[in-house]
């Protein structure tokens, strides 16, 4: 839950008093901060970024495939670092369901217009389903 204005404000009036009391142990929590530590990965990995480019036009110039090869994946290889380090620094999520939350995919949708029985199948397959299904049913 973000913080209001007002409590940004008293925590800045902290922070500065804490500061002009105790400077070491202010620097010390600040540089114990997390997004300190990616933020400084995310410097590091636009860094690498520049110096796989530099090696990208230096193979391109020099005509030596395996060095602009080599520039590529440490382009590829410090972007994928930069991105990781920002969500980690913002805390973004993806999205995604852990897989211990998802269920088996055994379980039937539910039943879609009065039709029992029907996945999310369509077209023909879905209508073979269906009558495979209603079939079973009768010869219970």
């Amino acid at each position: 839950m973000p913080l209001s204005k007002h409590e940004q404000r008293q925590l800045e009036q902290i922070e500065r008093a804490l500061r002009a009391d105790d400077p070491r142990f202010a620097d010390a929590v600040h540089a114990a901060d997390p997004r300190v530590h990616y933020k400084r990965r995310l410097i590091a990995a636009a860094i690498g970024f520049v110096i796989g480019v530099g090696m990208l036009l230096a193979g391109v110039v020099i005509n030596v495939i395996l060095i602009a090869v080599a520039g590529f994946v440490v382009m590829l290889a410090c972007s994928l670092w930069a991105v990781t380090s920002y969500r980690r620094m913002t805390g973004i999520t993806t999205g995604r369901v852990p897989a211990q939350t998802r269920g088996s995919g055994k379980k039937r949708r539910a039943a879609k217009g009065g039709r029992a029985g029907r996945q999310a199948g369509s077209g023909l397959m879905g209508r073979l389903e269906e009558r495979w299904r209603r079939r079973q049913e009768r010869d219970r």
